[in-house]
């Protein structure tokens, strides 16, 4: 098949980036202590976003369940071992508006989400999202966190959730999986705020697609370290970086946590390093000139196409990601030719957008340079 669709998990993710795969096999030349290697990882990833520790995740959405576990049980090793049990504080506030299927992780770990505000413009029944002042009246006894799920639409927004988060003094986790580019957002979630963001490692960075990143406060990374890591070793033995995970702070080591079944493997580690260096390294104005090419060959390509109009949208936006839009004339002819496209014998898949119904969209992030020819020979009438 031919992904046309963009970076989605259930399509393979996206194409690894170069030094991913040399950094992988590197790693595998060698055996480690996985503690010590995730507080390697830390300092990169620390370094990367300006948070002050980081920790390699089983996707974004391991990272959501581990974030939970971290503002569940803080440095606690007894609540640690009785997650997702709770006793105490294990409520999530979060904008109604905000919820999807991902943040089943977050409720799997032990937190019960608390529902504020109402999408009222997206119903087309107000004008009104969910406002700072609906989360400081959802605060009770039982409050532990709250989430912000990170996108162009979100509101309120992060900066005025965090605002309310620090006047109580309740850590902020930032869902921010799909939100690179611009490469400037692995900083500015920190930035304004966020003890706990967390991006996919599979999308667009290029990395491994079972990996993610979780960058935040020293304290929450350590929690969810421990309840991550193999912690089947003696208290005397156990000698972890003390750069990453504090042991004078505990009493004791966990049973195997809450989060052992998201582990990652060293080389899993090694190989979302290498793109994170190469994300970085690439550049906005360069990657987005990379999938603009793509673009510009597909739109050369379907010039008369007939069937749709064509266009480019996002090609002055180097803090996106192009996309080629099929404009039809109703909903119903862009969904007989996405099904056309996939029933293909090499089958396309295109993206979808809700809020265009009528376009068929082109993602170029995925698009291999050689399969172009078969790309246009099935999008052509």
């Amino acid at each position: 098949m031919i992904n046309a669709a963009g970076t989605l998990t259930r399509l393979s993710g996206a194409p690894l980036a170069p030094g991913v795969l040399e950094a992988m096999a590197e790693a595998d030349a060698a055996s480690a202590d996985m503690f010590e290697v995730q507080a390697h990882a830390s300092r990169d990833i620390a370094a990367a976003t300006g948070a002050a520790a980081g920790l390699v995740t089983s996707g974004a959405t391991g990272g959501l369940l581990l974030s939970a576990a971290a503002v569940l049980a803080r440095l606690d090793v007894g609540r640690m071992d009785r997650l997702p049990e709770t006793e105490g504080p294990n409520e999530i506030i979060v904008a109604r508006g905000q919820r999807n299927g991902y943040d089943h992780a977050l409720r799997a770990a032990g937190a019960r989400l608390v529902e504020v505000g109402l999408a009222e413009p997206l119903s087309g029944a107000g004008i009104r999202e969910a406002e700072p002042w609906e989360y400081e009246a959802a605060f009770g006894p039982r409050t532990a966190a709250i989430l912000h799920v990170a996108s162009r639409r979100a509101a309120p927004s992060l900066a005025e959730v965090a605002e309310v988060a620090r006047a109580h003094g309740l850590p902020l986790i930032v869902d921010a999986a799909a939100e690179l580019p611009p490469q400037d957002n692995l900083r500015r979630f920190v930035g304004e705020g966020a003890d706990l963001v967390i991006f996919s490692g599979g999308k667009v960075l290029g990395g491994p697609a079972g990996t993610g990143i979780m960058a935040g406060r020293a304290e929450l990374i350590a929690s969810a370290a421990m309840q991550v890591l193999d912690t089947d070793v003696r208290w005397a033995d156990w000698t972890p970086p003390s750069d990453f995970i504090d042991r004078t702070r505990l009493r004791g080591l966990p049973r195997q946590g809450i989060g052992r079944s998201c582990k990652v493997g060293k080389n899993e580690i090694a190989g979302l390093l290498a793109a994170l260096d190469h994300f970085l390294s690439e550049g906005d104005e360069a990657r987005h000139a990379r999938w603009l090419k793509t673009c510009r060959r597909i739109v050369d390509g379907l010039e008369g196409a007939g069937r749709f109009t064509v266009s480019i949208d996002g090609a002055e936006r180097t803090d996106g990601i192009p996309l080629v839009e099929l404009r039809c004339a109703d909903p119903a002819m862009a969904e007989r030719l996405r099904h056309c496209f996939t029933a293909h014998p090499t089958p396309v898949h295109t993206a979808f957008d809700p809020f265009r119904p009528d376009c068929v969209l082109v993602n170029p992030v995925c698009i291999r340079p050689g399969e172009l020819p078969t790309l246009l020979d099935v999008l052509n009438p």
